[in-house]
């Protein structure tokens, strides 16, 4: 009988794709990210296709690999994915959640440390040549401890972020979608959030509910000494309005690791 043949769209550690090569004929493509054109040229006689969070699997790449069996997606989001269609014709779709939990977890603490304590801007400043020295007024940044962490979405990397948290003397207020009593941390409305926290981090999927959840009106309710953290999907923030924010002093500072538009 012959093997299966499996598309791999980015370039993974040897140690994942030798499993692959020990039961199916396996094609890694190794020079970036594949354009929609090119993914439905490749993916035609392929019964898996193992794809990342850039790779778009809308109907016409479904469509294009009619030979399908099974899609899986590295990553724990799967925003990337049109899930009912697929599973309309039959396929089944994989994530890999928990694996990155800790991973985005501390990215998220790093990031707060970073954009509080200003290491960034600070190490900027230095390799332009614009330190001149010290002064007890000059880059002062913001203390976290007894300050309120605000988490939007307490799922698994949310827990993760506040229990990180919390050994760094933060208080944790959250707001979940679904109804989840945590004790230690307060539940709260996500305007009550905005208003009260002194930092908001976003642990939420990509969904059209959560697309643009920060715009405007929320950074607007946000207070001035407030810091806002995205580890989740780029969209959940309109980053216009962001701009726009941090231009007009709306809010002091934010730490991304996600765009609306992933470079």
């Amino acid at each position: 009988m012959a093997k299966p043949s499996i598309l791999v769209t980015y370039k993974l550690p040897s140690s994942a794709v030798e499993p692959l090569a020990a039961v199916g004929d396996v094609d890694v493509y190794r020079d970036g990210v594949l354009t929609k054109e090119q993914l439905i040229q490749r993916v035609k006689g392929k019964q898996a296709l193992v794809v990342a969070a850039l790779d778009r699997v809308d109907k016409d790449v479904v469509d294009a690999g009619s030979d399908l069996k099974v899609i899986s997606n590295v990553a724990v989001g799967y925003n990337n994915l049109d899930v009912p269609y697929a599973r309309s014709k039959g396929i089944i779709l994989t994530n890999t959640p928990d694996v990155l939990t800790d991973s985005t977890a501390n990215m998220a603490i790093t990031l707060i440390l970073a954009v509080t304590r200003r290491i960034v801007e600070g190490d900027r400043l230095v390799r332009r040549g614009d330190w001149k020295g010290f002064s007890l007024d000059f880059m002062i940044g913001s203390e976290i401890r007894d300050r309120q962490l605000g988490i939007v979405g307490l799922g698994r990397i949310g827990q993760a972020v506040a229990e990180k948290a919390r050994h760094f003397g933060m208080k944790i207020a959250y707001h979940n979608p679904s109804a989840r009593s945590v004790a230690g941390y307060e539940s709260m409305s996500l305007d009550q959030l905005l208003a009260t926290s002194d930092v908001v981090s976003l642990h939420v999927p990509l969904s059209p509910q959560t697309k643009h959840l920060i715009d405007r009106t929320a950074l607007s309710r946000m207070r001035r000494s407030a810091y806002l953290i995205n580890t989740s999907r780029g969209p959940v923030v309109d980053e216009d309005a962001l701009a726009w924010a941090l231009r007009e002093g709306i809010i002091k500072g934010a730490g991304l690791d996600v765009y609306e538009n992933e470079p």
